[in-house]
C-alpha cells in the first residue's frame, strides 16, 4: 500500500470510528437497531420491547440519530424512529457470524483440551 493510500485509509478509519463505530459500541443501541429493522417504533414501543427505562431508550436514540443511523419523524404527538440504512443490519449480521465462528472454534478447542488423554 502506498503512503497516500495509507493516509486516505487512516482518514476513512477515523471517520468510520467517529460516525459509526462509537454509536455501535453499546449493546442497547444495537438492540434498538435490530428492533427498528423489523419496523419503525416510537420511544414507548421500544421501551416496552426492550424492557428499559424511557430515559435510557431516548438517550440511545439521540446517539443513533446524531450518528445518522436512525431517522426520526413526527407523527402527531409521537416521534417515530426508523432505520436509516439497512446495510447497518447486514454489517452487524456479518459481525455476529464472525463472532459465532470464533466462539465455535473456541468451544471445539476447549473440548479437545478437556478430553482425557489415552496412552
Amino acid at each position: 500500500m502506498q503512503a497516500d493510500e495509507r493516509a486516505r485509509l487512516a482518514q476513512e478509519l477515523q471517520h468510520l470510528h467517529a460516525s459509526v463505530c462509537s454509536a455501535l459500541s453499546d449493546s442497547t443501541r444495537i438492540a434498538i437497531l435490530y428492533e427498528l429493522a423489523d419496523q419503525p417504533h416510537n420511544v414507548s414501543e421500544l421501551t416496552e420491547l426492550l424492557n428499559l427505562p424511557q430515559s435510557s431508550v431516548s438517550r440511545h436514540l439521540k446517539t443513533l440519530r446524531d450518528h445518522r443511523l436512525v431517522h426520526a419523524e413526527r407523527q402527531g404527538a409521537n416521534v417515530v424512529y426508523s432505520l436509516a440504512d439497512r446495510r447497518v443490519i447486514a454489517a452487524l449480521d456479518l459481525l455476529r457470524q464472525v463472532l459465532a465462528e470464533h466462539l465455535a472454534e473456541s468451544a471445539a478447542l476447549a473440548e479437545v483440551l478437556v478430553e482425557p488423554h489415552t496412552v
